[in-house]
C-alpha cells in the first residue's frame, strides 16, 4: 500500500501540483482578503485536475521518458502502473476536479481550469517535440490557476489586477524551464526534443535567462503600484527580494560562470517566487 501510495504521487507530480495549488489559493486571498469554504472546493479542485493533467502527461511521454536517464524511473516506464491504471486515474480526477472548480467558482472557473488542462496536454506537450520554444506558449498554463482563484472570489478577467497577476505567474516560468533544459539537455536531446542549447552559445542562454528574470522582478514590484499587495511589509519584502534576485542572476550573466550549476540557480529562482506567493496570501495581515 504505501509502495503504491508513493507511485501515485509520483504520477501526480505532488510537488508541481501543491505549487499550483498554492498559487490558486493566492488569486482568491488577493482579491477577498479572506478565507472561507468556497475557496477549499476551488483550491482543491484546481488541486486534482493539476494531477489529473500531470497523470496524462506521464501517459503521453512514457515511451520519451523511458530513454532518458532522469525519467526512466517514473511510474508508466519503469512498470510500477500501467497506462490502463493511469488513464483511470486521470478521468477520475480530472471530473472530480472540474466538479469542484464549478460548484466553488462558476462556469467561467471551471473553463479556465479546462483550458489550463487542454493547453498543457493538448498543445504544450506536442508541442515542445517540434520546436525548443515551447515553453514561451507553454507557460500559459501558469498564469490560470491564480486567476481561477480570483475568479472564484468573486473578481472579473477583466480586472487591470488579474491581468497583471497573470502576467506575472507567466514569466517567471520562462526562465525556470529554460534552466531545467540547461542541466538536462542532452538528455532531451537524446529522447528527440528540440533544446536551445543546440541553438545558442551559453552566454546568449545566460542573457535571455537574465533578461526573463529582470521582467519577473520588475513585474513582482509593480504588484503594490496596482493595489494587489497593500502592507509596507509586502512591498519592502518584494524590493528587497527582487533586488536580491536581479544580483544573483546578473551575476550568472555578467561573469558567464564557467562552473555554472542550472539546479542552483533553479532554486534560487523557486524560492522567490514561493516568497512572494506566501506574501500574497499573508499581505491582508501585514502592516
Amino acid at each position: 500500500m504505501k509502495i503504491w501510495f508513493h507511485t501515485f504521487l509520483e504520477l501526480v507530480k505532488i510537488r508541481i501540483t501543491f505549487a499550483v495549488m498554492l498559487t490558486t489559493v493566492a488569486g482568491y486571498i488577493l482579491y477577498s482578503n479572506h478565507f472561507s469554504a468556497q475557496m477549499l472546493l476551488s483550491v482543491f479542485g484546481i488541486f486534482l485536475l493539476a494531477c489529473s493533467s500531470a497523470a496524462l502527461n506521464h501517459i503521453q511521454e512514457f515511451r520519451y521518458d523511458a530513454l532518458m536517464e532522469r525519467t526512466r524511473n517514473r511510474p508508466i516506464p519503469s512498470g510500477r502502473i500501467s497506462v490502463f491504471q493511469a488513464w483511470t486515474i486521470v478521468i477520475l480526477l480530472a471530473v472530480l476536479g472540474l466538479l469542484l472548480i464549478y460548484q466553488g467558482s462558476n462556469t467561467v472557473g471551471a473553463i479556465l481550469g479546462f483550458s489550463a488542462m487542454i493547453w498543457y496536454n493538448g498543445i504544450y506537450t506536442y508541442l515542445k517535440r517540434v520546436t525548443a520554444y515551447a515553453v514561451i506558449p507553454g507557460s500559459v498554463i501558469g498564469a490560470i490557476p491564480p486567476l481561477v482563484g480570483w475568479v472564484a472570489a468573486g473578481g472579473t478577467l477583466s480586472h487591470p489586477s488579474a491581468l497583471l497577476i497573470g502576467i506575472f505567474f507567466f514569466i517567471w516560468q520562462v526562465p525556470h524551464f529554460w534552466l531545467l533544459l540547461m542541466k538536462y539537455g542532452q538528455q532531451y536531446e537524446v529522447a528527440g526534443f528540440p533544446v536551445i542549447t543546440k541553438i545558442y552559445s551559453r552566454k546568449l542562454i545566460y542573457a535571455f535567462t537574465f533578461i526573463w528574470v529582470l521582467a519577473t522582478a520588475i513585474i513582482a514590484f509593480m504588484l503594490p503600484y496596482f493595489g494587489i499587495l497593500r502592507s509596507y511589509s509586502a512591498m519592502v519584502g518584494i524590493l528587497l527580494s527582487s533586488i536580491w534576485l536581479v544580483i544573483v542572476f546578473g551575476k550568472l550573466y555578467r561573469d558567464h560562470e564557467t562552473e555554472f550549476s542550472p539546479k542552483k540557480y533553479f532554486m534560487r529562482l523557486n524560492f522567490y517566487i514561493l516568497f512572494i506567493v506566501i506574501l500574497m496570501v499573508v499581505d491582508h495581515w501585514l502592516i
